[in-house]
């Protein structure tokens, strides 16, 4: 799948302890996929996997059909931000971007491509120590936009941000999914989720529960993805909206 992911078979185990299940599922270009789940579902070891920080036990995870660490410019192919601290709080934003595109090999005008698309073209000489959590993550995504990547996997990217950093988010997003790029992002705000996603990836407990267009969750019965993904994530036997154990069905 040109620019997609594929995630096949997928598997992490530590000891006895099983983290990531047997994931298949893919996300394609042109779409915002948003993977979702309670925590401790997998989704940041799949992710970690995804961009060849973690081996998996067994499966194969492929960004434009090869491995992360077969990609011979793998800046210039997925662009990530898995947290949005890992900036020394005493460099400018745009020192620490400039930084970025040397060490990668990139462009020096990129850096204020990127800052201007991800609105922080006006902080770009402020320190990063006095930056808000929500600008944070903005340069984490100026940063993942650097080499100008078909594929963008993005952790949490809408932690900190204030609803107009949300709404600027979501048109960030969209247009790069416009532009034909992959975009796979994870998130709890489920509120945001559904107004920004086309598809969505669930998973609990390390195994998959739902992959698929977020339109035909919804639909389905009648539900909001809050209620959809709570019905999906729960265990067996429990009630969603309470976490209460319940009898079996009966009929």
């Amino acid at each position: 799948m040109n620019g997609g992911i594929t995630i096949d078979g997928l598997t992490k185990r530590y000891g006895g302890m099983t983290a990531v299940d047997d994931l298949t599922f893919t996300v394609e270009p042109g779409v915002v996929t948003g993977f979702l789940g309670p925590n401790g579902a997998g989704k940041t070891t799949t992710l970690r996997m995804v961009l060849g920080l973690i081996t998996p036990t067994a499966g194969r995870a492929l960004i434009d059909g090869r491995r992360y660490a077969d990609l011979r410019e793998p800046r210039r192919v997925v662009g990530a931000v898995l947290e949005a601290t890992g900036c020394h709080p005493g460099r400018r934003g745009r020192d620490h971007l400039r930084i970025l595109a040397q060490a990668g090999g990139l462009p020096a005008e990129r850096v204020d491509e990127v800052l201007d698309r991800v609105g922080l073209a006006d902080a770009a000489r402020r320190r990063v120590g006095g930056y808000s959590l929500g600008m944070r993550q903005r340069l984490g995504l100026a940063s993942a936009l650097l080499g100008d990547p078909k594929v963008l996997v993005l952790d949490e990217p809408a932690n900190g941000l204030d609803p107009a950093g949300m709404a600027d988010l979501r048109d960030v997003l969209r247009g790069l999914a416009d532009e034909g790029r992959t975009v796979l992002m994870s998130s709890h705000v489920l509120s945001e989720v559904a107004q920004t996603v086309d598809r969505v990836v669930i998973v609990a407990g390390g195994t998959l529960r739902y992959a698929g267009p977020l339109a035909e969750l919804t639909a389905a019965k009648g539900e909001t993805l809050e209620a959809a993904f709570l019905r999906l994530t729960s265990a067996p036997g429990t009630d969603p909206a309470t976490g209460a154990t319940t009898a079996p069905a009966r009929g």
